[in-house]
Formats: structure tokens, C-alpha cells, sequence
């Protein structure tokens, strides 16, 4: 059934509100877990839904996009799987850049055109959860449903920053509204007893959509717009046959950088809602480190990725990414460290040292709580990084504050001794 389908991952835009780990690469480029990329989330719920015909659209910041793309998702000379980068492009038929998500899906149409499918799965590149596809591709199919959105069900809290759908006892969708600010206690659909005990009684869209391909096809032809979830579906629900495919496990939009910073600090619970340890992994480029070295240090609730060289005093609920080298006496609490892509050499460590210059990575006696350190950075000895008063919101050469939390940004330079 999965061998009717193609999916498209949506790369997103300039992805503004994770800046600055959007600074230089695309958002489903961003490092998640330590040691995968936000786009390998959607691309392993499809492979391990037996989807293997899979576009990533994307426009800005391809470069480290594309080449973890290529690293990472090779296929049999002799199979039709293949995950690869539709970057925008301008063509005779189209000049301009992608102006939403469906126009991202129209633009590209000409290049699902040479595949034989009868569906289409449409995912967003930046969200965390594990699916199963292939159960909601057989309830579109049972239920000869023109569309399928798979809702998830949140609490009246919640209800404004999503697309909320109402349904019927068919599960078919009858009123939908993009993200409602007030009067949508009307909204309310049904749901398991679970989720109503919960309080969780309006469904959300999830941003994931399954369209019969001559439907698509008809949808992004016959108009000019340019949004799924502002005008395709709004306008599809009295006309065509929209089913909810309600998901009730774990879901999040890692949108922003407080959702980002929870969702891989909430990896290190004892039992977390999104389960790494599954038979289920996330697929990633496959990268020949060595063991990571741990000496001398306390550790409590941590995730250590591969090549690691960690002298610290404490690390407490944090995560910490591929080749990152801490030093003697520091602690690290609630933190996400990426890693680097790359080691220093001996001469060039001592050469630093040499110099006092800092060495890739985290030096000895620093202190660093509620931050995220991107990749690549030398931080020195003695630093504070957010351990005195909350600190007000704020972009500097090196770093930006967030809700409280700093993110020290790629490629970063923090002399020894300094305060954030």
C-alpha cells in the first residue's frame, strides 16, 4: 500500500524564530539528541513506515541540508528509494521564490510527475513524534477520504496557537480555523477518554496532510494559493471529503527556541515521551567515532553522544552532542551542547594553550546553566554562562538570550574568565 505513496518534508522558511541556530542552516538542518538533524525525524517515521520515495523542499541555507542528505540516505542500485533536496528554483513557468507551503508543493509538482503514485504524504520538517504512516494511509483509504489530516487533541490552553478542525461521529472534518483567538468553545470534537479526562478536547492539526493525487493536482493548478493549512484545507472542507486522523503519543513543533531547548532536555527523563531507546530509531548519517571518555564526572540525568572527552566536576539533565570536550571542574546544568563537526589536534590544542587562547569546546572551572552551545565553539576557562540573575532578552555578537535562555551561537569565541 506504502508503494502508492511519495511524500514531500517541507523544509520550512528563513525559520526566524530559531534563530540563531538558523543563522547558517536550514531549520530541518538544526542538531537534535546530540547527534541527528531536525529532518531525520519525518524521513525515519517514513522509512520505518515503508515510504521510500521521499522530496525534502527547502530554499534557504541548503548548503549543510544537502550534504547530510547525501551523506546519510543511501538506497540499493536496484530500488526505487531515494531521498532527495528540492531546493526553489526558477524555471519558465515560475521566477519567484516559494511563498508558502503549498506553493512550495506546486512549484515542485513537475518533479513528482515522472513517479507512478496514487498518494501524497505532506510532513513538516520540524516537528518531533514517531508515526506510523501506514496506519493512517489505510484509514484514508477505508474511508475514500479525498484528504487526510492527522489531528492531535490539546487543552483550551493550546487552542491558539494552532489550526483547530471540528469533526463529526465519521471522524470527517465539518469547520476548521486557523489558530482562533477567542469564540471557538464551539470547536470542541470527540475524542478518546483519555484525552477528555485530560482536558484535551479541540483538535489540532499537526501539519500533516495525505491528498489523493488528482486532488492535489486539481487544488494547486486551478489557484494561486499559497498555504495548506491557511487556505487549501479551509476551503476544501465543504467540497471534498476531509477525514481527521486522530494521533494521541507524542507531538511537538520545534518552532521556537524554548520549545527546542524542552524537547532535547526533556530526551534525558528516566521514561521520556519521545523514546530514542525504540526499535523505531531515528535514522542518521553514520559517522565512524570513537567511544566517548567520561572521567572524574558525576552525571545525573545525561545523554552523551559518540567522541566525547568529558573531564567535568557535574553534568545535570543536559545533552550533550558528538566530539565535545569538556574540561576539569566544570558543571553543566540544563544544558544542550551540540558538539563540533571535527577534532583539534594535539599541536593545535597545545598551541592554544600556548597562546591562552581556548580550545574547541568547553574549558576547565566554567559554570554554564540553561543554555544551548551550537557548534563549533571555544569556550575558555573560568567562564559563567547564566548562573547569576534572569537575563533580559537580547542578540549579541556571540550569543542570544531567550526566555532565559542563552544560546551561544556557531562558530563562537568566549575569551577565559567571562561572565554571560
Amino acid at each position: 500500500m506504502t508503494s502508492k505513496v511519495i511524500c514531500i518534508v517541507l523544509g520550512g522558511g528563513q525559520g526566524s524564530r530559531l534563530y540563531p541556530l538558523t543563522a547558517t542552516r536550514s531549520k530541518p538542518a538544526v542538531p537534535i539528541a546530540g547527534k541527528y538533524r531536525l529532518v531525520d525525524i519525518p524521513i525515519s517515521n517514513c522509512l520505518h513506515s515503508g515510504i521510500t520515495r521521499i522530496y525534502v523542499l527547502t530554499q534557504f541555507n541548503s548548503a549543510s541540508l544537502n550534504k547530510h542528505i547525501k551523506n546519510t540516505y543511501h538506497f540499493s542500485s536496484f530500488s526505487e528509494a531515494f531521498v532527495d533536496i528540492l531546493a526553489a528554483e526558477q524555471t519558465p513557468t515560475s521566477g519567484h521564490w516559494f511563498q508558502g507551503t503549498a506553493d512550495a508543493v506546486r512549484q515542485s509538482l513537475h518533479h513528482l510527475s515522472v513517479h507512478e503514485f496514487d498518494y501524497v504524504l505532506i510532513l513538516s520538517g520540524d516537528q518531533l513524534y514517531q508515526m506510523d504512516f501506514e496506519n493512517m494511509i489505510e484509514k484514508h483509504i477505508e474511508a475514500q477520504a479525498d484528504i487526510s489530516i492527522a489531528t492531535i487533541p490539546v487543552h483550551v490552553n493550546d487552542v491558539p496557537g494552532f489550526g483547530i478542525l471540528q469533526t463529526d461521529e465519521n471522524s470527517l472534518v465539518t469547520d476548521f480555523v486557523e489558530k482562533p483567538k477567542s469564540g471557538f468553545e464551539a470547536l470542541v470534537s470527540d475524542v478518546s477518554p483519555e484525552m477528555e479526562a485530560q482536558g484535551r478536547v479541540y483538535l489540532a492539526s499537526m501539519g500533516i496532510y495525505i491528498f489523493n493525487r488528482k486532488l492535489l493536482y486539481k487544488l494547486l493548478q486551478s489557484n494561486d494559493n499559497a498555504d495548506f493549512g491557511k487556505e487549501i484545507i479551509p476551503q476544501s472542507i465543504n467540497k471534498h471529503k476531509v477525514l481527521s486522523y486522530q494521533y494521541e503519543g507524542y507531538w511537538t513543533d520545534i518552532g521556537t527556541i524554548p520549545s527546542f531547548f524542552d524537547a532535547n532536555l526533556g530526551l534525558t527523563d528516566d521514561i521520556p515521551q519521545f523514546n530514542l531507546f525504540d526499535k523505531n530509531y531515528i535514522f542518521t548519517r553514520a559517522r565512524m567515532l570513537p567511544p566517548s571518555k567520561i572521567s572524574g564526572t558525576h552525571m545525573e540525568k545525561a545523554i552523551v553522544a559518540d567522541g566525547c572527552i568529558v573531564n567535568a566536576k557535574r553534568i545535570t539533565r543536559s545533552v550533550v552532542g558528538i566530539r565535545t570536550r569538556i574540561g576539569f571542574d566544570t558543571t553543566i546544568e540544563n544544558c544542550y551542547i551540540m558538539g563540533s563537526d571535527n577534532y583539534q589536534t594535539l599541536e593545535q590544542i597545545t598551541e592554544c594553550q600556548e597562546n591562552d587562547q581556548p580550545i574547541m569546546g568547553i574549558g576547565d572551572r566554567c559554570q554554564i546553566k540553561n543554555a544551548i552551545i551550537d557548534k563549533n565553539t571555544y569556550i575558555g576557562n573560568d567562564v559563567c554562562i547564566n548562573c547569576g540573575d534572569a537575563l533580559p532578552d537580547g542578540d549579541f555578537p556571540t550569543h542570544t538570550v531567550q526566555d532565559g535562555i542563552v544560546v551561544i551561537k556557531k562558530r563562537a569565541v568566549i575569551p577565559n574568565g567571562t561572565i554571560i
